[in-house]
């Protein structure tokens, strides 16, 4: 079996240091502003050598982090980090935009690329989909279970990389377009606002569910997947991620070192099953409470807790009693002085309580030491707590832990090496000639031959001998290497003084170590971004396109003169009904294919071409490449939730069969005019009218809040039977909707028009426009197609179109994403 890779976060040196100190495999980082945590302190540019170089000293690989979309205008600006990667000797790029897949392919063939998570990759085709670009490893989603995983292992020969420990998305990573939304900070641009962490009221058919202080119904716990480490090796795993790259190199060196042990004793042949202890201690770092998240199947009632949205860490008990200077607690965890607390009365989004630990007690008398058990008097610093705000009744959790904090940095405070790294040495020599060493880096390959300055004399007494030699050379403390083995062999008996001995020993280190610092080298070729501004014609007869969500929208389109219908139904068993009514009316229709992807799902993608459409919408790369590997007739279309941003993706996804191409919802409107600029605008198609879908995730929140069951086999089905929004601190109401594959989908509660650009995407050569209706009936679907029909010719303006979408809309209309930040 292969070595399973363990690979640590670093937002910075000190964590860096702490991942491999602690025995990470390889670190994962960010440079400068290209990366999807830009509030980490990150990495420059001018220290990739210095970084490269330390970790290679040490044997652990470098990955760079450009997991992000890259717009037009930054192109030449990526294409010159990719080169400084090259040259600094990075061991991969993490990429998700496969635009940039493309350039770095154009610039060197055998620089590795990692498929980042953001590329949602969740099934067997989806990583085939990728092998033409030589990826040398590939993320899989968060939401891919131990099935999925051994499925999709056994189909390829990519090494597959899986998150086991950290914060969960609730949305399929680079399906959350919330953050880009409400703020303008796009979570597929690093600048993810955690509007999942925010609380929600749950609307149940227009009414308020009451669930106490269950307020945080989209915020998962973390992930802990510690225990599970031999069956995601059996499973096919290569390499186990560790999330946290805004987190403490204290959590660093934690959570390496704990899943460093599992890994090992796994290959040792032991059987390996975490203590409390170690458990306790990786909730200490962080913790929102711990879960398999998606690992062992979906069970909704244990990803969300939903009465606080941040870390918490060791749960110690409740409060029994409030004393006049401390609290009565039955402990479930140990505890001692200077340990850190906080009193949750349920209420995290106020000013809690908390401080230090002054003083423990049992029956009035001071404990020393740790108490790990017991009724005990809990004496908080008289200026930390106010003792009239804690009530029976409150959670009590213990925060930090000062000595579990010293005792992790200390393992990375000096640079210690996780291991020792074995040399082999051979040595001869003969009188009157230099003796002649070389050393071999097991570890590397490396071999430096070193010789010595004096040449060797005649001794008369206490030759050389190779136990002595190896007495002198293996005195390497203070390096990274142990000796483990020397060989000799001397003509006659010979002497060398001590002093040279111990010279050739210090330059063969020294050589050894230039040697792994030296940058990886790969083919680099010259590449120019070029971007050909082709003139543009107008658009003229512009086709306009109806995404229905139901059969009443799609029967009101039909009677109207939209170009085009789409389907976009909850459950695709509906859709031959909706072809049919399209028939009939003489009207083409497109079936849309789920948002995702995941294996053993190909039997939905079959029964859309069952349906017979004139077209397919398609949402993954998984559909992209089912459909493009067999000989169909349908037009392709390919969707917002390709990632599409700057014109190589545009190219890449023509070039891999698609008919037309719809952008990124990440692009504002001087962002979307770059791309148009670029690219042959008679294959593009863009949104104008919508509800943008924010959060697409596996988490069922009509399971979670609405039935006794765990998931779609025994949920009975209330998505069903019920219409369930979430309701924002302003008042807004979000409309969730299921999809086939029981995924849920949050839209945003104002509708959004890009009716003002209409003139700026025309004279670009624009023909292809969609709508996409939700919630509305009959009556509003015909109102809006005729408004944005009278827009594309000419009878109206986009800005009249604006006014009076905001005049029959409840809670008007919003220019969304396309406004200029």
């Amino acid at each position: 079996m292969k070595p399973v890779e363990l690979l640590a976060p670093a937002g910075d040196w000190e964590s860096l240091r702490a991942a491999v100190a602690n025995g990470a495999d390889a670190v994962y980082f960010g440079v400068d502003k290209y990366n999807a945590r830009v509030r980490a302190k990150n990495f420059r540019v001018e220290e990739l050598a210095d970084v490269m170089a330390y970790l290679h000293k040490y044997n652990v690989r470098g990955y760079v982090t450009f997991n992000i979309l890259v717009f037009e205008d930054e192109l030449e600006e990526a294409k010159r980090l990719v080169e400084a990667c090259i040259d600094a000797g990075v061991d991969a790029l993490i990429v998700q935009d496969m635009g940039l897949v493309k350039l770095i392919r154009e610039i060197s063939p055998d620089f590795p690329i990692h498929g980042s998570t953001q590329m949602t990759i969740t099934s067997p085709e989806a990583v085939e989909f990728l092998e033409p670009y030589n990826l040398e490893v590939v993320v899989l989603g968060r939401e891919n279970n131990l099935t999925h995983i051994k499925k999709i292992a056994e189909k390829t020969n990519v090494p597959l990389e899986v998150f086991v420990h950290g914060a969960l998305c609730v949305s399929y990573s680079g399906q959350c377009l919330t953050s880009e939304m409400w703020g303008g900070r796009s979570a597929n641009r690093g600048e993810c606002a955690q509007a999942c962490r925010l609380p929600y009221d749950l609307i149940v058919d227009g009414k308020k569910k009451e669930m106490g202080n269950v307020a945080y119904l989209l915020s998962p716990k973390d992930l802990a997947a510690i225990d599970l480490v031999p069956e995601l090796i059996e499973a096919g795993v290569s390499t186990f991620k560790i999330e946290g790259r805004l987190k403490s190199p204290e959590y660093v060196a934690n959570v390496v070192s704990k899943y460093r042990k599992a890994i090992d004793e796994y290959f040792a042949g032991r059987d390996y099953k975490p203590s409390e202890e170690e458990i306790r201690e990786l909730q200490q770092s962080f913790s929102r409470g711990f879960t398999h998240g998606f690992l062992k199947g979906t069970n909704n009632k244990q990803l969300v807790d939903g009465t606080f949205p941040k870390s918490r860490g060791v749960f110690l008990g409740t409060v029994k009693k409030v004393l006049k200077d401390a609290v009565l607690c039955e402990l479930q965890a140990p505890l001692k002085r200077g340990d850190g607390i906080v009193f949750d009365a349920g209420r995290p989004e106020e000013k809690e309580e908390g401080g230090r630990v002054y003083d423990l007690r049992k029956n009035g008398k001071k404990i020393e030491g740790e108490v790990s058990s017991g009724l005990v008097e809990i004496v908080p610093g008289r200026h930390d707590v106010n003792l009239t705000r804690v009530h029976v009744g409150d959670r009590i959790w213990k925060t930090s832990d000062q000595e579990l904090d010293r005792r992790l940095r200390k393992t990375f405070e000096t640079e210690q090496p996780y291991k020792l790294f074995p040399l082999t040495v051979h040595v001869s020599g003969e009188l009157g000639k230099p003796l002649v060493s070389t050393w071999h880096d097991e570890t590397t390959g490396h071999s430096v031959t070193v010789q010595s300055q004096e040449l060797l004399q005649q001794a008369y007494k206490r030759p050389l001998t190779s136990d002595y030699v190896k007495e002198q050379f293996g005195r390497l403390g203070g390096t990274i290497f142990e000796l483990r083995e020397l060989s000799a062999t001397f003509t006659g008996d010979l002497i060398l003084p001590v002093k040279e001995l111990n010279r050739m020993r210090r330059e063969a280190v020294a050589q050894l170590i230039e040697l792994r610092q030296c940058p990886r080298r790969y083919e680099k070729r010259k590449v120019e971004v070029t971007i050909n501004k082709q003139p543009k014609q107008k658009a003229i007869n512009p086709n306009l396109i109806a995404l229905c969500r139901t059969m009443e929208q799609i029967e009101a389109a039909c009677h109207t003169d939209v170009d085009f219908i789409y389907a976009d139904f909850e459950f695709t068993t509906d859709y031959p009904k909706a072809v049919q009514a399209a028939r009939q009316a003489g009207k083409p229709i497109a079936l849309a294919t789920p948002r995702i992807h995941m294996p053993g799902e190909n039997g939905i993608l079959k029964g859309i071409l069952k349906a017979e459409p004139d077209a397919i919408l398609v949402r993954s790369l998984g559909a992209v490449q089912y459909y493009t590997s067999q000989a169909i007739d349908q037009t392709l279309i390919g969707d917002f939730s390709l990632n599409i941003a700057n014109h190589l993706a545009v190219e890449l996804f023509l070039s891999r069969g698609l008919d037309r191409i719809t952008p990124s919802y990440d692009l504002n409107i001087q962002q979307m005019i770059d791309l148009l600029e670029a690219v042959p605008t008679e294959k593009i198609e863009i949104v104008i009218h919508q509800h943008l879908p924010m959060f697409h995730t596996e988490h069922c929140v009509y399971c979670t809040f609405l039935s006794e069951g765990t998931d779609f086999t025994n949920c009975g089905r209330p998505c069903e039977k019920h219409r369930v929004s979430l309701r924002d601190r302003i008042g807004m109401l979000h409309p969730v909707r299921v999809d086939i594959g029981c995924r849920n989908t949050v839209y945003n509660a104002i509708e959004q028009s890009g009716a003002e650009y209409l003139p700026n995407f025309l004279e670009l050569g624009v023909r292809s426009y969609r709508i996409e209706f939700l919630e509305e009936n009959a009556n509003k679907v015909e109102e809006v197609i005729t408004l944005y029909r009278e827009a594309l010719e000419g009878k109206r303006s986009g800005t009249s179109v604006w006014r009076t979408l905001k005049a029959i809309n409840q809670l008007g209309v919003t220019r969304g994403q396309l406004v200029k930040k």
